[in-house]
Order: C-alpha cells, then sequence, then structure tokens
C-alpha cells in the first residue's frame, strides 16, 4: 500500500512528513463548528482514493453520536473557552490552500 515511499529521497520524505504534520496540526487545532464537520481533505493526502462507500447513520442516530460527542467535550475539556458563533460555510478551499502538496511545506 505504501510501496510510493520507498522511492522516496530522504528529502522527498522529510517534505511529505512536514505536510502531514502540518494537515494533522490544523485537523487537531480544530475548533468551534469545525469540530463537527465531516474531514475528506486530510484523508486526500494518502495517496489511494477514498473510499466512495461511506456509511452514513440516519438522522436520529447521527444526531445522538454528536451530542455524545460535545458531552465527552464537556467531561474531558470543561474549561474549555466557548464558541459563541452561529455555524458558517465549511473552510474546505481554505484548507485545500493550506495543504496543497507544492506549497504547504514550511
Amino acid at each position: 500500500m505504501d510501496d510510493d515511499l520507498t522511492g522516496m529521497t530522504r528529502e522527498s520524505l522529510v517534505a511529505e512528513v512536514k505536510r502531514l504534520r502540518n494537515a494533522i496540526r490544523e485537523h487537531r487545532d480544530s475548533s468551534g463548528h469545525d469540530l463537527c464537520w465531516h474531514h475528506p481533505q486530510p484523508w486526500g493526502l494518502l495517496p489511494e482514493p477514498m473510499p466512495t462507500d461511506i456509511a452514513v447513520p440516519p438522522w436520529p442516530k447521527f444526531l445522538r453520536g454528536c451530542l455524545r460527542y460535545r458531552e465527552s467535550l464537556e467531561r474531558e475539556l470543561p474549561n474549555a473557552r466557548r464558541h459563541e458563533q452561529e455555524y458558517a460555510a465549511p473552510r474546505a478551499a481554505h484548507w485545500r490552500s493550506q495543504h496543497d502538496p507544492v506549497t504547504s511545506i514550511k
């Protein structure tokens, strides 16, 4: 599955690690409504295509999962600052611009 790595130079491998670390950090540092969003962008960093047959729970089960996730944040991060803004459109275009393999290496 990761055969592409064996032909990469050390410099290419270091660049790939930096690109992936930047993506992981952005995902980890998500805040506010970004916590509740489908995140195909980090998955798109993998060389293989994303599966198109993902399973999506019906609305009632999905919403119960959202509530449990939010409750877990309350337990695990009880002192987290509160994000008071209403939901706005996702930042997918911004995310892609930050993680383009050519421009995102820092």
